[in-house]
């Protein structure tokens, strides 16, 4: 991967180009698509930067696990054939679970996105629920700044609250929904958590992480993300809000390859 653009401004405003080596990563990722289509007889089509913008078109793939053992193996070889992405895990990144899971979930997300909300709120915690220490969980962040005016400042807030260990609770709040995104509601959900006031107004203000927001976005450009939310499940592209049955599906048979024992 090239090494990141150096920026100069701590308010940049987070531009895409597209790279002959996003394309690739782009196709890769239609091809995680496409795998969902074939295993769950998805009929809606998945999130892009197209319909991100309209909270009527999310997409609705359904699925049902089997007892067939040729579709049983139907599925490994789906699955294995599809490619996995080398996605790291840098200092700044929001992580909950254990280094030794078995099951890593890198989640690309913009909080100003009403799928990453519906993930966060119906898909997230029966994840949560189901599996466990299972699973670590992986927060990068990939603002849609044409779209979502508060996707930018809203993830700086998030890495703000992470300074005080408080990003998964801060993450909760933002996507409830209870409040509309602005300066004014990071402030009050800072206060309501129980965070030092002056230091997270001073680390919203002074932009201290746009840079780690940036980074965040050019790795998932490299990687092909073009929309939110985007999944890597050990590796394997997932886009879209999924229900959990998709998720499901390709953690079991993860968690199949493990050792006895582990």
């Amino acid at each position: 991967m090239p090494p990141m653009p150096k920026k100069t401004k701590k308010d940049e405003i987070v531009k895409f180009e597209i790279k002959k080596h996003h394309l690739y990563g782009a196709v890769g990722l239609l091809i995680g698509v496409a795998f969902g289509y074939l295993l769950w007889g998805a009929t809606a089509a998945p999130v892009t930067a197209a319909t991100a913008a309209d909270p009527t078109s999310a997409p609705s793939i359904i699925g049902e696990a089997t007892d067939q053992s040729s579709e049983v193996n139907d599925l490994a070889s789906q699955i294995e054939s599809l490619p996995r992405y080398e996605v790291p895990i840098s200092g700044d990144d929001a992580v909950l679970g254990s280094e030794d899971a078995p099951i890593t979930i890198v989640e690309f997300a913009d909080f100003q996105c009403p799928y990453c909300q519906r993930h966060a709120q119906e898909t997230y915690p029966r994840l949560v629920e189901q599996y466990g220490d299972q699973i670590r969980f992986v927060y990068k962040d990939f603002p849609l700044t044409s779209i979502h005016a508060e996707a930018f400042p809203a993830a700086v807030a998030g890495l703000c609250a992470q300074e005080q260990d408080a990003f998964w609770d801060f993450h909760d709040l933002i996507f409830s929904g209870r409040l509309e995104l602005s300066r004014v509601t990071y402030l009050a959900y800072a206060e309501e958590l129980g965070l030092d006031g002056e230091a997270f107004t001073t680390c919203i203000d002074d932009q201290t992480y746009a840079q780690s927001v940036q980074e965040d976005y050019n790795l998932g450009a490299d990687l092909g993300v073009s929309s939110t939310p985007t999944f890597f499940i050990n590796g394997i592209a997932v886009v879209g809000a999924q229900p959990f049955e998709v998720f499901a599906e390709i953690i079991d048979y993860e968690l199949g390859k493990q050792p006895q024992g582990n």
